[in-house]
């Protein structure tokens, strides 16, 4: 206890004074040797500069060959070619007898464009919408049918009949799509006529449709009577031809 201890604590053993003063040096002293700031945040450690210098370094290197990282050229060796897969040759589309293969085409034109009005059983519904089950002009002449499909239909029908007025259904319609529907509407729903409609025949359709004189009109059964109780042109397709399944356009099968 220091001699001038003249203000005792509640014992009267302890000078509080000098030993408030003791305990600001010490800390001042601790403040100096870990250096810490008035604020009393501490510095940051040299290491962690060093740390943070290598992490930039690195990144900057990798953000320098950037262009060049991802790069198919630096990556793989000029000139390279993947090899490609055990019979990943014989990937294509399985070869289909034509008549299936057009079916199925027309089975998705038909769901799109004529499910709406004709059913999903093509019976109509007797008032608006005919049926296409047995009727002639769906099984007689393919340029006739071919023109309703691509034109529209006003006026009555070969029985006589009248009904609502078709839409025409050829826009944006592919020489392959009218083909699949013609083919498909000729041997479903009880129908089987069992030819098929092809490609080359649905082509000289589109040509006929664009050039008749009542173009962009629907046709009626005068027109069709007088213009296109016809044959479309081309040559007769096998229904058992083997064909892409995709293209429609004969394949050869795989060897079983």
């Amino acid at each position: 206890m220091s001699s001038n201890n003249s203000k005792p604590d509640l014992d009267d053993s302890i000078n509080v004074a000098e030993t408030h003063g003791r305990v600001v040096r010490e800390a001042a002293a601790c403040a100096r040797e870990k250096r810490i700031a008035d604020n009393g945040i501490a510095p940051i450690s040299l290491w962690a500069f060093v740390a943070c210098g290598v992490v930039l370094l690195v990144a900057g290197g990798i953000l320098g060959s950037g262009g060049r990282l991802f790069s198919y050229d630096s990556t793989f060796r000029r000139d390279y070619v993947r090899t490609p897969a055990g019979g990943a040759e014989d990937a294509g589309a399985v070869p289909k007898e034509a008549l299936a293969a057009y079916m199925a085409k027309g089975a998705k034109i038909y769901s799109a464009k004529c499910n709406g009005c004709h059913g999903s059983d093509a019976k109509g519904n007797g008032s608006t919408f005919p049926s296409l089950v047995g009727s002639k002009w769906v099984l007689g002449e393919t340029e006739r049918f071919s023109m309703i499909i691509l034109n529209g239909l006003e006026g009555p029908l070969e029985d006589g009949k009248t009904y609502g007025v078709m839409p025409p259904q050829g826009i944006g319609m592919t020489p392959e799509d009218l083909a699949g529907i013609m083919t498909y509407v000729r041997n479903n729903f009880g129908n089987a006529k069992g030819d098929v409609v092809t490609i080359e025949m649905a082509k000289a359709a589109l040509e006929i449709s664009a050039k008749r004189k009542n173009a962009g009109k629907s046709v009626n059964g005068v027109e069709l009577d007088a213009d296109h109780i016809k044959a479309l042109p081309g040559d007769v397709l096998d229904p058992k031809t083997m064909v892409d399944p995709i293209t429609l356009a004969p394949a050869t099968a795989a060897a079983p």
